[in-house]
């Protein structure tokens, strides 16, 4: 855990990780989902330094409760989309839309 969460954010932490692993999680994947959360949590309520737009604008992850997996229903947003086309460096994605994305990602 980094030194910058609060006792809050710690217990927070612990509470997820803990959660995951009742679940069946692997040991190095709770850790990572209960960062993930706590950091989100973190961005939404003015705790952290730098925040993506995504982490900010989107809806609480408790709130979110595997609404939008990458599997389901929807699979990922266009924003997800979006974001994994610009580290790919993919061109014009700007303009597409969330099928013409994940057509150019290949899925």
């Amino acid at each position: 855990m980094p030194q910058a969460w609060s006792d809050k954010r710690e217990r927070q932490y612990e509470h997820i990780k803990e959660s995951q692993l009742e679940r069946g999680t692997g040991e190095d994947r709770a850790e990572e989902i209960a960062a993930r959360t706590v950091n989100k949590n973190r961005a939404q309520q003015g705790e952290s330094r730098t925040a993506s737009r995504s982490s900010t604008e989107d809806v609480s992850p408790q709130h979110r409760g595997g609404k939008r997996s990458h599997s389901g229903p929807g699979g990922p947003t266009r924003d997800q989309l979006y974001n994994e086309a610009r580290q790919r460096n993919i061109k014009g994605r700007s303009k597409m839309t969330k099928k013409q994305l994940a057509n150019a990602l290949g899925r």
